[in-house]
C-alpha cells in the first residue's frame, strides 16, 4: 500500500482488500470505527485521484476495487520499509523480528522459511 495515504485512507483500501469489490455503503458498514456514507465517499474520490482506487457502475451504484492487486502493493510498502528501517538488508529485518519475544512461529512455519531460504540459495541468491 501507498505510504502516502493517510490513516484512513489506509483504512478504507484494508476494506476494500478484504471485501474484494465493495460498494460505498458496505466499505462503511466494514469500517472499524463508524464513518458518515458522505466521508467514505469523498474518500474514495481522494483514492481515486490518487490512483489506487478504481469503480465501475452496477446498476445505480459504484463498485470500488484496487487499482493495484494487493500482492503488488504489499511488495513495494514492504521494500520501502527495507529500505527506510534497515538499510534494504532483509537479514536485519528478519534478525530483528525475529528477536522480538513476541515473535512466535509454528513449527511448519520455520519448516517453510528454511525451505525458502534452501530455494533461494539453489536459485543463486545472494
Amino acid at each position: 500500500m501507498r505510504s502516502d495515504l493517510s490513516r484512513r485512507e489506509r483504512q478504507i483500501m484494508e476494506v476494500i482488500y478484504q471485501l474484494g469489490e465493495p460498494t460505498a455503503n458496505e466499505i462503511v458498514a466494514a469500517m472499524p470505527d463508524p464513518l458518515a456514507n458522505a466521508t467514505v465517499r469523498t474518500q474514495l474520490r481522494t483514492l481515486e485521484s490518487k490512483g489506487v482506487v478504481k469503480h465501475r457502475r452496477e446498476g445505480k451504484q459504484f463498485v470500488y476495487f484496487p487499482a493495484v492487486p494487493r500482492k503488488n502493493a504489499a511488495v513495494k510498502a514492504f521494500r520501502k520499509v527495507l529500505e527506510i528501517f534497515f538499510g534494504g538488508s532483509v537479514e536485519d529485518a528478519l534478525a530483528t523480528h525475529l528477536a522480538d519475544p513476541k515473535t512466535k512461529l509454528s513449527d511448519d512455519q520455520v519448516k517453510r522459511l528454511r525451505q525458502l531460504l534452501k530455494e533461494h540459495q539453489t536459485r543463486g541468491g545472494k
